[in-house]
């Protein structure tokens, strides 16, 4: 039987891939932004969200958290592996990382998934303008909006974009599968974080996992995408 030549090999249409998750990622947030402008002008509250919120926190509004000082101290931990400067050294140091090996398609990818997923998140923050809760107490300092949870979205957006395209230059199935659980994670535990400190309805942090998760996606796919355009359909090492 002949082998198969780079024609016969057929792949998934990463573009097309790429074009829905992009267009799913945004009309998540423009669905559930329109909804929290138009229901209760920036103070809607779904349904789960005050329960929710009132559940990770022990039933307690108002007064210390529910647990020993040390789950705070975790949550602490947790949340700040979502802030900016946590990713942005993360994202620098895989940048440096990817030069030192010269992936220079994945390190474009890189940058380009994760700067502009943070800054969709920043602009759609700024248009919602949804109130912070105030069910319980606030653990943390905050200074934005509450929709979406940029800790929740940026994290998606950095840790999985970072994850799925490292994948693409990464052997063996075990140590793919483990990147992708940790990964997964990490971020919801980071999104969880946000709730338990009382600084973000749950609904906020669904919308940013979501929008990350997909935002991730679409840029995986770009990146599978060029790398077939650039290899000419045919499997070699990836750059």
């Amino acid at each position: 039987m002949p082998a198969a030549t780079p024609e016969d090999i057929r792949h998934p249409p990463w573009t097309v891939v790429t074009v829905v998750a992009i267009a799913l990622a945004g009309g998540v947030l423009w669905l559930l932004g329109w909804a929290v402008g138009e229901i209760g002008e920036g103070e809607l509250r779904f349904p789960f969200d005050r329960a929710i919120l009132l559940w990770a926190r022990g039933g307690v509004a108002h007064g210390p958290p529910p647990g020993p000082p040390v789950l705070t101290q975790a949550m602490l931990d947790i949340t700040a592996l979502g802030g900016v400067t946590v990713l942005v050294l993360v994202t620098s140091l895989v940048a440096g990382l990817l030069i030192a090996s010269r992936h220079w398609l994945t390190l474009a990818l890189v940058g380009s998934g994760t700067l502009s997923g943070s800054l969709v998140v920043g602009a759609v923050k700024g248009l919602v303008g949804r109130a912070r809760p105030t069910v319980t107490d606030h653990l943390v300092q905050v200074y934005d909006a509450s929709f979406p949870s940029g800790h929740a979205a940026n994290s998606a957006c950095v840790y999985l974009t970072l994850a799925l395209l490292l994948l693409q230059i990464t052997e063996g199935r075990a140590v793919k599968r483990y990147i992708l659980a940790a990964t997964m994670l990490l971020v919801s535990a980071i999104g969880a974080s946000r709730v338990y400190l009382g600084v973000h309805w749950p609904s906020d942090v669904l919308a940013g996992w979501i929008f990350g998760a997909l935002w991730a996606v679409a840029w995986w796919a770009l990146g599978s995408a060029i790398r077939l355009r650039v290899a000419g359909a045919t499997p070699t090492q990836p750059e």
